[in-house]
C-alpha cells in the first residue's frame, strides 16, 4: 500500500430495535440508530444522517486548521455549525444540500481577508465534501476580538 492509500475500518452490531453499536478499532463505540423522523427511530442516539453532515462539518474544520498551520495564520478561535437537508428524490431519499457556517475569531484585522480565502482553500480539499454527491455550501463568519 502507497504513502497515498489509507484504509480505515468500521464494524457495526445490531443492539436491538432499530439500535447498534459502531466501532473502530481504537476508537471509542458509538450508539447509532435509525434517526427519530421514521418509524422505529430514537431521539438522542446518532444516526446514519447525523454522522454525514457531521463528517463534512469535522472534514473542513480540520482541513481548515491544517491549511491554517501551514500558512502560519494564527487565530483564537474556530467554531462551526452544520445543517443537513434530507429531501425525497426522484432517486429516493438523500442529503441533498449540506450547509456550513465556520466562526474563526482573529486577532488583527489585517487577516480577515487572508483568513476567508484559507477557509475558501479549505472548502475545496476537503475530501469528504469532495467525496460527496451532495451540495456543500460554507457559509464563513470572521471576527476580530480587541
Amino acid at each position: 500500500m502507497s504513502d497515498e492509500t489509507h484504509v480505515y475500518k468500521t464494524s457495526l452490531a445490531w443492539t436491538s430495535q432499530r439500535m447498534g453499536t459502531l466501532h473502530s478499532p481504537g476508537l471509542p463505540d458509538v450508539v447509532v440508530a435509525t434517526p427519530p423522523q421514521f418509524p422505529g427511530g430514537h431521539e438522542g442516539i446518532w444516526s446514519p444522517e447525523h454522522l454525514f453532515v457531521a463528517s463534512a462539518e469535522v472534514c473542513l474544520m480540520t482541513t481548515f486548521l491544517a491549511i491554517a498551520a501551514n500558512s502560519k495564520l494564527e487565530f483564537a478561535t474556530y467554531s462551526s455549525e452544520a445543517e443537513g437537508t434530507l429531501e425525497k428524490t426522484s432517486d429516493g431519499y438523500r442529503i441533498t444540500e449540506i450547509t456550513i457556517h465556520p466562526r474563526v475569531t482573529i486577532a488583527d484585522t489585517s487577516a480577515e481577508d487572508r483568513t476567508r480565502r484559507i477557509i475558501e482553500k479549505a472548502e475545496k480539499h476537503c475530501l469528504i465534501s469532495n467525496s460527496m454527491l451532495s451540495t456543500i455550501k460554507v457559509i464563513p463568519e470572521v471576527s476580530v476580538f480587541a
